[in-house]
């Protein structure tokens, strides 16, 4: 696949696979095209070529018809809601998940109450496996930047992903900070088997990771 806005090239004839339980580093600078490339495989750009996962085509299709397929992502600067807490916040992941029932839920129908009950439950054990007991009602915008990253992981988790792209999960974070975030990625890798692609501007920190993970 290849990416250009006008006469700039920003991705040229790229092309990769990324296999089931496998974490995939993509290391460059900035401006090397790293967040362009999830940004196609997310739908927000439209690349020359063919990204194809599971056997379907992603080139063409909407944003939230890619997440509805399993793909999830994470962000640099975590874009959260920060006015709301924290459960409310990784329950935005599992939108894909919603049923669409408006009427049930404005007359609080029991099914409706029923499904809101399973997607908490969800979250919940999320929270826990994230270890995000003791702010799960805090709203984000209180919590620490290394917090609120642990976050957005776990609001990528919430849409139960089948392939994860995490664009510069340590961007900012303090080295205590990046083994934590590493501890819950290499945590998924080994509960989930899904793939997850990886991108830094170094491969510097990386060594924090386990040899052979």
């Amino acid at each position: 696949m290849s990416l250009a806005f006008g006469g700039l090239q920003v991705l040229s004839q790229l092309s990769f696979q990324a296999q089931a339980g496998e974490l995939l580093a993509l290391i460059g600078p900035n401006g090397a095209g790293k967040t362009s490339l999830f940004n196609c495989i997310s739908g927000l750009y439209s690349p020359r070529g063919s990204i194809r996962f599971r056997g379907r085509e992603l080139v063409g299709r909407k944003p939230h018809d890619i997440a509805a397929l399993g793909i999830a992502r994470t962000f640099q600067h975590a874009e959260l809601f920060p006015q709301m807490s924290v459960i409310d916040n990784i329950l935005t992941g599992r939108h894909c998940h919603f049923r669409k029932q408006v009427l049930g839920d404005l007359l609080a129908l029991r099914s409706a109450r029923q499904e809101e009950a399973q997607h908490r439950e969800a979250i919940d054990r999320i929270i826990t496996f994230i270890e995000l007991e003791r702010w799960r009602t805090e709203p984000v915008e209180r919590l620490s930047f290394g917090i609120q990253k642990l976050v957005g992981f776990a609001r990528a988790l919430a849409l139960e992903p089948r392939l994860l792209l995490l664009d510069e999960p340590s961007a900012g974070l303090t080295r205590e900070e990046r083994e934590d975030l590493a501890h819950f990625i290499l945590k998924t890798k080994q509960e989930s088997n899904i793939p997850i692609i990886w991108i830094e501007q170094t491969c510097k920190w990386l060594a924090i990771l386990p040899i052979g993970s």
